[in-house]
């Protein structure tokens, strides 16, 4: 008969087998532009745009760019980032995450430059990553929420002219998922920090509106899944009913999930009750839209 101490040993060495099985790590970064981005002030880190590829092992087709936050002013990479990443991972999906330009070196148009370049260079090559170009999504949490919903809402399809093949392609998104985003750049709901991060000290009131992303919904922008707390002190719930609202009266489907409790920033969220449904919910909702089988 095995000692409690042989069994402990084989809990162990089981668990461990389980977690490799099913870990994932990320692949090498790639500069979104070989020669430089457009407007680098630099060669440093801050001035080279990225995406860190995490492919799972038996992938459905799906990817997401994913947009950690940080008020256009620094970037969350860990857990609006990295921990995104291998969730997408868990459920299959091809997760691509994205280091976005931004104050104090870059401001609008830079952050919205290399979102949709990452779109782009995901959907480019689709293949080589076992992606379903109509398959493709970002997810973007508070400051890279907002990133998120400018380019689901300001898009194009791409030059068909241009030398660079990227640039040949959509940028479109297939969806958008977004956490605690800050959506408007008007007062009383905007995130006054990010505003001024993004668009300076005083803004135009046409960028203002530009930037504003439930001021640019159209029948044509792609589904949106929201989550968000009414708790949230920083950036205010108002902000994604607002987007949400603008979706459903132009047709748009979408799912809002506002929760009672929790604070700003808590990514997956797993320690707080309520808030922690979303992960679970949103491959739910992707599931319904044919996005994950």
């Amino acid at each position: 008969m095995f000692s409690k101490t042989l069994y402990q040993l084989l809990a162990l060495i089981m668990i461990g087998f389980t977690a490799s099985a099913f870990a994932h790590t990320p692949g090498a970064a790639i500069p979104l532009w070989a020669d430089g981005a457009p407007g680098a002030k630099g060669t440093a880190d801050k001035d080279v745009p990225q995406i860190t590829p995490w492919i799972p092992k038996n992938g459905n087709g799906t990817a997401i760019v994913v947009a950690p936050g940080g008020g256009y002013g620094h970037l969350a990479m860990d857990h609006e980032g990295k921990q995104i990443a291998e969730w997408c991972n868990a459920n299959g999906i091809a997760a691509f995450v994205l280091r976005y330009r931004h104050a104090p070196d870059y401001n609008h148009p830079y952050p919205h430059m290399d979102a949709q370049r990452a779109v782009r260079t995901v959907r480019a090559r689709a293949a080589e990553w076992g992606v379903n170009p109509d398959k493709i999504g970002m997810i973007g949490f508070s400051a890279g929420g907002h990133l998120t919903a400018t380019t689901v809402t300001q898009f194009d399809a791409g030059e068909g002219k241009s030398s660079d093949p990227i640039e040949r392609v959509s940028s479109k998104l297939n969806f958008g998922i977004l956490g605690y985003p800050v959506i408007t750049m008007t007062d009383p709901y905007t995130h006054k920090g990010s505003r001024k991060n993004l668009l300076g000290k005083e803004p135009s009131a046409e960028m203002i509106e530009k930037m504003s992303a439930e001021k640019n919904v159209t029948t044509d922008t792609p589904p949106c899944f929201f989550f968000h707390t009414t708790e949230d002190k920083a950036v205010p719930v108002q902000n994604a009913i607002k987007l949400y609202l603008a979706l459903v009266e132009n047709g748009v489907p979408t799912e809002l999930h506002a929760y009672e409790k929790g604070p700003h920033g808590l990514g997956l969220g797993k320690e707080h009750a309520g808030y922690n449904a979303w992960p679970e919910q949103c491959i739910t909702w992707l599931k319904g839209r044919g996005m994950v089988e």
